[in-house]
């Protein structure tokens, strides 16, 4: 303990200078944007002692439960199933680039043996094993790159206290010992554990600002420390608001860049220029839920996949393994089912361009050098008008090249496609578009 502090207080001395002139970059957290905007494809894994109870992630918050009761939890948390190895593999066959994963969520338990508190996986489950280890070597193993979500918000620590937006129901925490100083030490001090002991960390992500978007959560300093410690390291914040000096790419969460259909979006006018990632599930929630009725289809996952890219954006899938240490088997198909397309057409989302023309239900749009490639999303339309298309366009075939598409561009920069009834995919027809 005493030497990860006095490494936080070395990092901050260092900082100081830095942070008054502004956020500049290293020439490595460059680079690291560089490949995170060209990986378009990564998964999300929501997984802690929450899974126990099977009814999602937010179960100490939304059962009301008191710190003695979710307390229990660890004792029943010994998923015997889980295998580091068979994970990483999945996750390749997806076509993954990057995996993140929860090293600790709002209920303030920590999947990795940290030093600087004994609420974690090692020392208060029958398991006894450092999951974030083994997750990160294996997924190494396979050349996933590795980011970890961190919660800013708590709902077991005192100091965190007085209650932000979220956890007032929660029985058995002691308002008089909020602390708001300590409490931005530990957050330090366990992000100085994962980005010290576990090797190079790609991202760190955070989520919770909204809890308490009033409060001085110190990100300069934050900020500053990750920088220090790992320059590459790209850090992005789930904060629904526009970027925030010292942010090295900005996320959405279920929903593409500019949108907000479900209350959790970012205004068009806070989109940023930082590299992108959209955030969605395969399920209806992110941590395991044994009623989950929401189970969305190959489709579904994959028009996910496409509208981020033609955004311009990543997609980072959830996953949420159930308390046992397995990934559900449905889950795991649409990962693989994922995987079996990009084989096919990845060309068409990694290291492509995207923002040039607003997807719709219909269609998106990716680039890469010379080639446009046209999603046809909607198998039902065999014509398509698409409006605003500046660039001209010197053919249109089918993907593989064998067949030639008809298309005119009329006045008003409008493209018509007419798709022969013989042509088509009940998923997404790719076209690819030449330039002149």
């Amino acid at each position: 303990m005493k030497k990860i502090l006095s490494l936080i207080a070395f990092v901050c001395l260092l900082q100081a200078s830095g942070l008054a002139q502004g956020y500049q970059p290293s020439a490595e957290n460059l680079e690291n944007r560089a490949w995170f905007e060209q990986a378009r494809f990564g998964v999300f894994i929501h997984w802690g002692v929450y899974s126990v109870m099977g009814d999602g992630e937010w179960v100490m918050n939304n059962q009301n439960m008191s710190l003695s009761e979710y307390g229990l939890l660890p004792k029943f948390f010994n998923p015997i199933d889980f295998n580091a190895k068979e994970w990483a593999r999945l996750f390749k066959a997806s076509g993954a680039k990057y995996v993140t994963f929860t090293s600790r969520h709002h209920d303030g338990f920590s999947m990795w043996d940290s030093k600087v508190s004994d609420y974690n996986i090692v020392k208060a489950t029958p398991f006894k094993r450092d999951i974030v280890k083994e997750l990160v070597e294996a997924c190494r193993a396979e050349g996933l790159k590795v980011m970890f979500y961190y919660s800013l918000l708590d709902w077991k620590r005192d100091d965190y206290l007085p209650f932000g937006r979220t956890g007032k129901g929660i029985a058995g925490r002691d308002e008089s010992k909020g602390d708001w100083n300590s409490y931005i030490q530990f957050m330090k001090a366990q992000l100085t554990e994962l980005l010290t002991n576990y090797g190079r960390i790609d991202g760190i992500w955070f989520d919770g600002h909204w809890d308490k978007k009033d409060e001085n959560w110190h990100y300069d300093e934050i900020y500053g420390l990750i920088h220090r410690l790992q320059p590459h390291c790209l850090v992005g914040n789930n904060h629904h608001i526009a970027p925030i000096p010292g942010e090295d790419f900005q996320m959405f969460e279920r929903d593409l860049p500019g949108q907000n259909t479900t209350g959790f979006g970012t205004s068009a006018e806070d989109v940023g220029q930082l590299p992108k990632e959209v955030c969605g599930t395969i399920a209806g929630s992110w941590g395991f839920d044994i009623k989950d009725r929401k189970q969305k289809s190959f489709k579904e996952v994959l028009l996910y996949l496409v509208k981020a890219a033609g955004h311009g954006s990543n997609l980072l899938l959830n996953v949420g393994p159930m308390p046992n240490g397995e990934i559900q088997d449905y889950q795991q198909e649409r990962l693989r089912q994922l995987g079996e397309w990009l084989k096919i057409y990845g060309e068409s989302i990694y290291g492509t361009e995207g923002g040039f023309v607003e997807p719709t239900d219909d269609y998106a749009f990716t680039k890469k050098g010379n080639t446009v490639y046209l999603h046809v999303l909607n198998g039902a339309k065999r014509r398509l008008e698409i409006p605003n298309i500046t660039f001209k366009i010197a053919n249109i075939t089918t993907f593989n090249g064998q067949s030639k598409i008809t298309y005119r561009q009329i006045e008003g920069d409008t493209l018509v496609v007419e798709i022969p009834e013989n042509i088509g995919d009940e998923n997404d027809l790719v076209l690819k578009l030449g330039l002149k």
